[in-house]
């Protein structure tokens, strides 16, 4: 019935969006739950939120993606009490819209090591605890533009894509001791992020952002946007132990917006 029972998880990016509603599926599954984001307050707030079906006891950490000598401190200061972590979210908030021929060599190097450089050490610092008990489940946020690049994301397109290798490489070192890695990539789904890109879009195009939400879901084949929750979904099965010879995949939870297989 809780098929992440005694597994401990750690979600990032979850002070709110799909972050907070990734750890909101994996405790409802049984899995004591840890979120980071950098600001407390909200954290506290998911925290307070989390299912408790095992009596669970969910905390927080408070991480910087852009500060990794302070990240790496936090990470291990906490494995020394915790040990083991079962389970890793790779999620971090998407970088500013724009296109890709106006953007500075240091704001994508920031980019780059926010997201793929913060994940490489996460990953590194948890991975012998993983190995130990022979068990571990890293699945990363990214994006459909890892399969077709969105228009004025020039960043998010090329740091995502980066990740997506990342990932791919990692999951073909690692199968052996029975940790997964694996992408779930969000189309367009109903959070912060995306009422600032439907906000940047229709500032340029001088219309409405409910004019561009509307075309938005026309393009969608089930006609709507997606809720952070089934994105949830999505990765709490790629955590389970039924999912354990899947390996190494991009899925997409797009309701078919995607034109390429």
């Amino acid at each position: 019935m809780y098929p992440l029972q005694n597994k401990i998880a750690l979600v990032g990016g979850a002070s709110q969006g799909l972050g907070a509603a990734c750890a909101i599926a994996l405790a409802a599954a049984g899995a004591t739950v840890i979120v980071y984001a950098r600001t407390e307050e909200k954290l506290k707030q998911v925290v307070g939120n989390l299912p408790t079906p095992l009596a669970q006891e969910h905390s927080y950490l408070i991480i910087d993606t852009q500060n990794l000598i302070e990240t790496k401190k936090t990470i291990t200061q906490f494995l020394e009490k915790i040990k083991t972590v079962h389970l890793l979210v790779n999620n971090t908030g998407g970088p500013a819209a724009g296109p890709l021929f106006e953007t500075s060599v240091d704001d994508l190097k920031f980019a780059f090591e926010s997201h793929v450089l913060h994940a490489h050490q996460m990953v590194q610092l948890i991975l012998p605890g993983m190995r130990a008990v022979h068990f571990g489940r890293i699945v990363n946020i990214l994006s459909v533009s890892i399969k077709e690049p969105i228009d004025d994301l020039g960043i998010s397109n090329t740091i995502r894509a980066g990740m997506a290798g990342w990932a791919k490489t990692l999951s073909r070192e690692l199968g052996q001791w029975g940790i997964t890695v694996n992408n779930v990539l969000p189309g367009f789904t109903s959070t912060e992020r995306l009422k600032y890109l439907f906000s940047n879009r229709a500032e340029k195009a001088g219309v409405s952002i409910e004019e561009i939400s509307k075309n938005i879901e026309k393009s969608i084949p089930i006609k709507r946007l997606g809720e952070p929750e089934e994105l949830a979904a999505a990765v709490r099965f790629l955590c389970s132990p039924e999912a354990s010879f899947i390996n190494g995949i991009n899925l997409p939870v797009d309701g078919g917006q995607l034109r390429s297989l």
